[in-house]
């Protein structure tokens, strides 16, 4: 690791002894439970398995990329809960995945871990080639400009199949300038576009995570279901799709490569 690279550990949870988690430079990045990889201990990363959960019928297998890895957290648990799924995990920082390897359990069948960096690899990967897209891309806590473009955006398109879901977390705190911009974004290419969030987070209240889910067919997302999940939550979460993520953009413009050079 070079010298301006984030220091990596892997921390035991003191409430839970089986939890580990993974910390970049201080910054918690992912949590795994060793013995139960159907622990989600992060508000985010259920949301996204929610979405995942509603993407096919109980137990189906799907092919899936992941762009971002940190401790595997959702390839292990579609692992449990859909076995049989192809999944490739793209991962740009080779320490992170030699930390992983060295300090927790084995992957299961199915999971192929690749040090890329994520664009690069989307770029070669083969179209309508995965039912689900998972991009949980931070350095530090960063989301780097050259994965939130339209550009980026629409490569995702191309490699899902017609029925497929892109998964995007991002951070962000009031007034979600930057969540506005990314689901304006995310509009730009995709046909049904929602996003699941703390309740207290869409009022203004809190710095935390966002979870954007995009289908290029329209009416393919889960919304009504998705809602009900998110109410149940141990952090209770609001859907907004339709009108309602209207009124969230309001006004935001998508993102694109030459917008974000020239910032």
């Amino acid at each position: 690791m070079d010298s301006e690279a984030p220091r990596l550990e892997l921390v035991v949870d003191p409430a839970r002894p089986t939890g580990r988690t993974l910390l970049a430079a201080g910054v918690e990045q992912s949590y795994l439970d060793v013995s139960d990889p159907r622990h989600l201990h992060f508000e985010y990363v259920r949301r996204m398995a929610a979405v995942a959960d509603l993407a096919a019928p109980t137990g189906c297998p799907l092919d899936v990329l992941h762009l971002g890895g940190g401790a595997l957290t959702l390839p292990r648990y579609l692992a449990a809960t859909r076995p049989g799924s192809a999944q490739l995990v793209v991962e740009r920082d080779p320490a992170v995945v030699e930390l992983v390897a060295r300090e927790l359990p084995a992957l299961p069948a199915g999971i192929d871990v690749r040090v890329a960096d994520a664009r690069a690899a989307l770029t070669r990967a083969p179209s309508a080639g995965y039912d689900l897209v998972l991009a949980d891309i931070y350095r530090a806590a960063r989301m780097p400009a050259h994965v939130r473009s339209v550009e980026f955006v629409t490569e995702v398109a191309r490699t899902l199949r017609p029925d497929g879901i892109h998964l995007v977390n991002v951070t962000d705190l009031p007034p979600l300038v930057f969540a506005r911009v990314q689901a304006a974004t995310l509009r730009a290419v995709f046909a049904d576009v929602c996003l699941v969030a703390d309740r207290r987070m869409l009022r203004g209240r809190r710095y935390g995570n966002v979870v954007f889910a995009a289908a290029l067919r329209p009416g393919r997302l889960p919304v009504a279901r998705l809602s009900a999940r998110a109410v149940r939550d141990p952090v209770p979460g609001g859907v907004l799709h339709g009108a309602a993520l209207d009124a969230f953009v309001a006004g935001a413009r998508p993102a694109t490569d030459a917008t974000l050079a020239a910032r």
